[in-house]
């Protein structure tokens, strides 16, 4: 199965410090731009910085296997070692995680690898991975 590029527009409250992330800490392509948004090129995906101050960030939050997950929140499931790899570049980076890099229901249907952060106005990340990506809708 081929997946379609999924297109993300989202709030940020300066640009520099977005393109910083996204483009360096991240290592997303920067593509289109104005002065008031971003095209990034998010694993193949297109997300759009846009320029909204005091708009970004959760709203929320669930409990979700013993660790309170921000709610919206927004990311990519990725392969094992790709999850891996973006975990490293993270913590090289210098980023605080929300939920460190961590099994989530382990032993259980749908045991994944999950890590969440915020960039840098606050727009909560997730990027999980799975051992068994037919796994991904477990129940």
């Amino acid at each position: 199965m081929t997946l379609a590029p999924f297109h993300l527009a989202f709030p940020v409250d300066d640009l520099a410090a977005a393109r910083r992330f996204y483009g360096e800490v991240m290592g997303c392509a920067e593509g289109r731009s104005s002065e008031e948004w971003v095209d990034f090129d998010f694993h193949g995906h297109q997300i759009v910085a846009h320029l909204a101050p005091g708009q970004a960030g959760d709203r929320a939050s669930n409990h979700v296997d013993g660790h309170g997950v921000p709610v919206p929140h927004f990311g990519l499931v990725l392969t094992m070692a790709d999850w891996e790899a973006l975990a490293e570049r993270l913590r090289a980076g210098g980023c605080a995680f929300v939920i460190e890099p961590t099994i989530r229901f382990k032993g259980q249907p749908g045991e994944q690898a999950t890590m969440f952060l915020r960039d840098p106005s606050g727009n909560a990340l997730e990027f999980k991975a799975f051992a068994d990506p037919a796994s991904l809708f477990a129940t």
